[in-house]
């Protein structure tokens, strides 16, 4: 009770569900100390007089349990020894270290059976004879209670009968209780914010609170384990990095040192990892490393369609419009088959190509609604014709042109992987500094300088064939070492924030940002000027992390299919 006083004195007994004293003394509860609920179990305050042998007795605070049994146990021996028949002299047995099994004398034969007789005969003996485990055992009787608004008693028995609740009485059983690992990663676990204010909300134990994918995960957890959890936020560190005197910092070092149970984060796999920490099966398969860049932004202008043609066409088109409308009207002048030069031919109403009247029927051809009425000799007709073939050329490729033109447009991007990134030099590109995409490009150039030695090695000391080991032809493409080079140029950011912001503010779209994949895929979803490019590479799963030789790994995976199950399936709630 002693140890229980000063865990609450050190609000180390701070959750409110239920707790399960063991009080090994006799003394009085404090109740007004207990955190609601609690069950307590105790030895019934009689067995206290039976031990010191007085009825009506009340046992002091400073009852010392261990001498009064001690003593009580050797008065029953006396006492027992003493009712056996005749004079039996004690006899001394040998205990052999090579054989146990000992010889029963005659005298611990007849001091057995009688005090399995007075067991069987007295329930007022201090002490017991158990046939099973052939030992005296003390015959304390224990008393079961709960309290919540008032002390209850929901069971009594002793210790040679077996332990049952009082009719009626049911009691819960206890729930799992775990301390979860999570740092803040988006968007798996986002910090939650005051909708009015806007600051990071903190629950009464001054630990941050979290919303996102991982938090959802976890309560589904906690409903299909049925287990109590507290999130706790590493002291140092995001996800983990081993230190150089080989410990390690953040939530895998919280995990390996014992001070949570499980981990449930933007956890990758790692070989190194996996050295002091467990991994459960997968949650995440689809991530890895990605670059975003910013949509360039297009220039607009009124006669943008114009551009879909060169200027040396436009002034084609012009120029045969032009030369058209002056034939059409020479010919309707001069022919003797025209409207005007042969009346006899058309006795009614025709139009009059004047040279107004010519350019204005070239210029309605290029129109759904025609040129209307034709000429009627037969030169302006050909003519007239060849110029509606050109027409429907003309206006076929413009808008195919057109159609073509915009699409490219819209779906052009400056580069479309991380190759074309590493090749060229207008676009500036970054990472977040100490980030585990940062130590990916730092790994992959120490693998080149790594290849590149051991080709040089290979090439140098080969004495069979000369013509197939030349340093020149080394067979691998360096590229990390540029662009390890480029992302140190532009200067390594201290956080994703301002790597996107970065790459928003360049709407010439010369700057990209290399990160988490999901990450980037959040951001562009909220985002409609950044937009994803090339391919997901150094793909590495999200998963559940245990302490190693943890009993949790397999009930987690059993777990974790049908809560992730259950988080895309609608019928679950």
């Amino acid at each position: 009770m002693d140890t229980y006083r000063r865990a609450v004195k050190e609000k180390l007994v701070r959750r409110h569900y239920r707790w399960n004293l063991i009080v090994t003394d006799y003394t009085t509860l404090d109740l007004s100390q207990l955190i609601l609920p609690t069950v307590i179990l105790q030895a019934d305050p009689v067995e206290c007089c039976k031990l010191v042998r007085r009825e009506n007795c009340t046992c002091p605070k400073d009852f010392q349990k261990k001498q009064k049994t001690l003593d009580a146990l050797i008065q029953h021996l006396s006492e027992t020894y003493s009712k056996l028949e005749g004079e039996l002299p004690l006899m001394r047995t040998t205990v052999d270290c090579d054989d146990p099994q000992m010889v029963m004398n005659s005298t611990r034969d007849r001091l057995f059976r009688q005090f399995a007789e007075e067991s069987e005969t007295s329930n007022e003996t201090v002490f017991y004879w158990d046939h099973d485990r052939s030992g005296l055992f003390l015959r304390s009787r224990f008393v079961l209670s709960t309290y919540k608004d008032s002390l209850q008693t929901i069971a009594s028995w002793s210790a040679a009968e077996e332990y049952k609740l009082l009719p009626g009485v049911e009691l819960e059983p206890l729930k799992m209780f775990f301390r979860i690992g999570t740092a803040p990663a988006v968007p798996w676990t986002l910090p939650k914010l005051d909708p009015q204010t806007g600051q990071q909300m903190f629950d009464e134990d001054g630990q941050p609170m979290y919303e996102g994918y991982c938090i959802d995960l976890i309560a589904r957890l906690s409903e299909t384990m049925s287990f109590d959890y507290e999130i706790v936020s590493p002291r140092s560190g995001g996800f983990g990095r081993k230190l150089p005197n080989g410990s390690w910092d953040g939530v895998v070092g919280d995990l390996m040192r014992g001070e949570t149970d499980i981990a449930i984060s933007a956890l990758t796999m790692t070989a190194e990892r996996e050295e002091v920490i467990d991994f459960v099966a997968p949650y995440f398969e689809q991530t890895g490393i990605l670059i975003v860049i910013r949509k360039p932004i297009r220039k607009t202008s009124l006669f943008k369609f114009m551009t879909v043609l060169r200027t040396e066409v436009w002034l084609s088109i012009v120029a045969a419009l032009v030369l058209t409308g002056f034939m059409i009207w020479l010919l309707d002048k001069y022919s003797p088959y025209s409207a005007r030069n042969n009346p006899d031919a058309y006795p009614y109403p025709c139009r009059e190509f004047t040279l107004k009247e010519s350019f204005w029927f070239a210029l309605t051809s290029f129109t759904p609604q025609g040129g209307g009425e034709a000429p009627k000799a037969l030169s302006g007709r050909t003519l007239v014709a060849a110029y509606w073939l050109f027409v429907v050329l003309m206006l076929a490729t413009f808008t195919a042109n057109l159609a073509a033109f915009l699409t490219v447009e819209r779906m052009q991007t400056p580069v479309s992987s991380l190759e074309q990134l590493a090749r060229q030099s207008r676009i500036n590109y970054t990472v977040v500094e100490g980030s585990s995409v940062h130590q990916y490009f730092i790994n992959m150039k120490f693998a080149e300088d790594t290849l590149y030695r051991v080709w040089k090695e290979i090439t140098l000391n080969a004495t069979s064939d000369q013509a197939q080991y030349r340093v020149w032809d080394y067979p691998i493409r360096e590229q990390y070492g540029h662009i390890l080079l480029a992302i140190n140029a532009s200067g390594p950011v201290p956080d994703a924030k301002t790597g996107f912001q970065q790459v928003n503010d360049h709407t010439d779209a010369d700057f990209a940002f290399i990160h988490d994949s999901a990450e980037i895929k959040y951001e562009v979803t909220r985002n409609c000027n950044l937009t994803e490019v090339g391919e997901v590479f150094a793909e590495q799963p999200y998963a559940i992390a245990v302490q190693q030789g943890s009993r949790l790994q397999e009930d987690l995976s059993r777990a974790l299919l049908e809560a992730i199950s259950c988080l895309f399936d609608e019928a679950c709630g």
